[in-house]
């Protein structure tokens, strides 16, 4: 992750201020400062990229924000000058990275106009398309993209031939993926036609390749996969490959959602009720799924 994007308009580290902790550990700081999620920073930090007063740092360091100077790639990291919040459409085929040893598109790319670095919250894989957040502002990300808020995240997904109850009820109930089963999910019919049917899955996790693994368990083939909401932020209109900055309103409503759910498990009532409202909110919104073991409509 190239630290030569790291916006240049603000003053020196010793300068930052008094609204970081003195003693911050290393990964947060290079998060508040818009260098990487916290997740990556500490990759930047394991690879050997970041010196704290010229002596190469370790993953755990802690740092007083205003008086250490702080190098990633020999480049002095700064401090954010405007927290900027951003919803991009991702095209199908771009990776969701800032940069790409082989040459292929990232979403970088799609927000070089800003001329502010700005990375993603989370991230969609290559072959997938549709809402992905990115941002500078560290706190905001960890915050969204913490295993344990479990904000919902939707998505369309078109799948290959047809679906069977008995593969609504386990996407619902769960699959194991990796020795480990997926968490019960929001799953309903939005369209079936000869050789496909399109669905709506409502998921309080992330992880990998989720979707797509959890259809291929099934014997589902995805034909084509968008995520159209995460928490009560809508992809809307917006175009392929195209941005825009997220409201203040829609901000506070993700902040808002994740200090909600933070430390609740997907599995447990308020989630499964979550998913149900989000999937089977209004009428004539397609066939919901309710699974055999008497649970709750997801």
């Amino acid at each position: 992750m190239a630290c030569a994007d790291i916006p240049s308009g603000a003053g020196e580290i010793e300068n930052f201020g008094d609204d970081m902790a003195k003693d911050t550990r290393l990964q947060k700081m290079l998060a508040d400062c818009g260098v990487a999620s916290r997740r990556k920073a500490e990759e930047i930090i394991a690879a050997g990229r970041v010196a704290v007063n010229g002596v190469r740092a370790s993953i755990g360091d802690k740092v007083d924000v205003r008086k250490d100077r702080v190098t990633v790639d020999g480049e002095l990291v700064r401090p954010v000058e405007e927290k900027l919040y951003i919803m991009v459409y991702k095209p199908r085929g771009y990776l969701t990275a800032m940069t790409d040893d082989r040459g292929r598109k990232c979403v970088s790319e799609l927000v070089e106009e800003l001329g502010v670095r700005v990375y993603p919250v989370g991230r969609l894989d290559k072959d997938s398309e549709g809402l992905l957040l990115m941002t500078n502002d560290g706190a905001f990300a960890n915050q969204i993209a913490h295993p344990s808020t479990h904000v919902p995240k939707v998505y369309r997904v078109t799948v290959r031939p047809g679906v069977t109850e008995e593969q609504l009820t386990r996407l619902a109930v769960g699959v194991e993926i990796d020795g480990r089963m997926t968490a019960p999910a929001g799953v309903r019919v939005l369209e079936q036609q000869p050789g496909r049917v399109v669905l709506e899955f409502v998921l309080h996790e992330g992880r990998n390749r989720q979707i797509r693994n959890m259809c291929e368990a099934v014997g589902l083939e995805v034909a084509r996969l968008k995520r159209t909401a995460i928490g009560s932020v809508k992809l809307g209109m917006l175009p392929q490959g195209r941005f825009r900055e997220l409201t203040p309103d829609e901000v506070r409503r993700l902040k808002n959602a994740a200090q909600k759910k933070k430390g609740s498990q997907p599995e447990g009532t308020e989630a499964k009720r979550d998913a149900a409202n989000s999937s089977y909110g209004g009428k004539g919104q397609g066939r919901g799924h309710t699974p055999r073991n008497g649970g709750r409509r997801r």
